[in-house]
């Protein structure tokens, strides 16, 4: 597999649609332009509206998404691969689904991941989220290989999880993700550690495409997209609480070093899980 430039696209979008789509669309030209192959958006990339009611009057099926049919045209204009962090999508069943998707260079989606974790949290400065009140939650683990290297979806939330990573690693994904729009508070405590603490203990790259600043809902997301290498070390990052686009080069070998350097995978083992409890009984003198 060879090298190859990636990029993460940062954005701030609002409740527009039509607006965060032509944002989208020019980001993702300008890091074709500076060469990168692969490029990333945020999670929510089509809209970010609080409220369910409000949400599920704007979202529409796959098949009528005009990101979907966007993202499409301009994969196979610029020849490139395009990961739409995440699409918030109808679903038949009348709840939402927290779609990544990635597009391939002809135009054909190669491949489609719901988030799995909710972000269901009650947050110390009053910040409380509910995502299982409006989103289905995903059930399968996303793997898929490309030219260049094999990737694992994943979105946002996801990163606390170690083990979804961990079985993508298993399954051979050199290249993880986690596009986001972490909140500014998470974000500010947790964001670059449990970043680089997924790209470490998996040998692998992450790629995390992020939301910025504040929306036009109220919220206020972290920023900071990031790209880490196998070693844990920030390749790349776009600090600046905007809108725009950073990029690095992927080097597959890397990844090759980086685990048989510290052979994480070969070298766990499973083990039993027994919960045992004791209680030290002190005598005091009277």
């Amino acid at each position: 597999m060879t090298d190859f430039i990636a990029a993460c696209v940062q954005m701030r979008s609002g409740q527009s649609a039509d607006e965060n789509l032509a944002v989208a669309k020019t980001l993702i030209r300008d890091a074709a332009s500076a060469g990168a192959l692969f490029v990333q958006t945020p999670e929510m990339t089509n809209l970010l509206v609080r409220g369910r009611e409000r949400l599920m009057t704007q979202i529409v099926f796959e098949d009528h998404d005009i990101f979907i049919a966007a993202f499409r045209q301009l994969a196979r204009e610029c020849e490139i691969w395009i990961h739409a962090g995440s699409l918030a999508i109808k679903r038949p069943d009348g709840r939402a689904a927290n779609r990544g998707m990635l597009f391939a260079p002809d135009g054909s989606i190669a491949a489609r991941y719901d988030k799995i974790h909710m972000f269901d949290v009650d947050l110390p400065n009053g910040e409380s989220w509910r995502e299982s009140a409006t989103y289905e939650p995903g059930s399968t683990a996303t793997v898929v290989e490309l030219p260049m290297a094999r990737f694992g979806l994943a979105i946002c939330y996801d990163v606390r999880f170690p083990g979804l990573f961990r079985d993508q690693a298993r399954m051979g994904a050199g290249v993880l993700t986690a596009p986001a729009a972490f909140t500014k508070q998470t974000g500010e405590a947790h964001w670059h550690v449990l970043q680089r603490a997924r790209a470490i203990e998996n040998g692998a790259y992450m790629i995390s495409a992020a939301q910025t600043g504040r929306h036009d809902d109220g919220r206020e997301t972290y920023g900071h997209s990031l790209i880490v290498d196998p070693w844990g070390r920030v390749v790349a990052e776009l600090a600046d609480d905007r809108p725009g686009f950073v990029a690095a080069t992927i080097r597959p070998q890397d990844v090759v070093k980086a685990r048989a350097s510290i052979p994480v995978l070969s070298n766990e083992r499973d083990f039993g899980r027994t919960a045992i409890s004791y209680r030290l009984d002190v005598e005091t003198a009277g």
